[in-house]
């Protein structure tokens, strides 16, 4: 599984911020790892430097084997907050899929 993290220009998209996303993904979705070909995530810091209760936004696109891409977006005041809140978000949507998607 590819962890691609992409950031606005008013996110430093250093590498321990890259670090952490793929640990935060990693572990929520670590149970599919080998059904899933890419996450692709989107960090964005929606007002600049005012803050505010949905100041940063996560975006996150993964990319099931054989399926097409499902996303989900979550707003937060922090960034550790946004990417933990979409992580959960993909986690459920991940794990509606493959339930789904298995043999009764």
């Amino acid at each position: 599984m590819i962890i691609q993290t992409n950031t606005d220009n008013h996110i430093d998209g250093n590498g321990s911020l890259k670090d952490h996303v793929s640990t935060v993904v990693t572990h929520k979705l670590g149970h599919w790892t080998d059904r899933i070909t890419r996450v692709e995530v989107y960090l964005n810091d929606e007002n600049g430097e005012k803050n505010g209760q949905r100041d940063h936004r996560c975006s996150m696109e993964v990319r099931p084997e054989g399926a097409r891409p499902m996303a989900v977006t979550h707003f937060a005041p922090d960034l550790h907050q946004a990417i933990a809140g979409a992580a959960e978000k993909l986690a459920n949507l991940v794990a509606a899929h493959f339930d789904k998607a298995l043999p009764r």
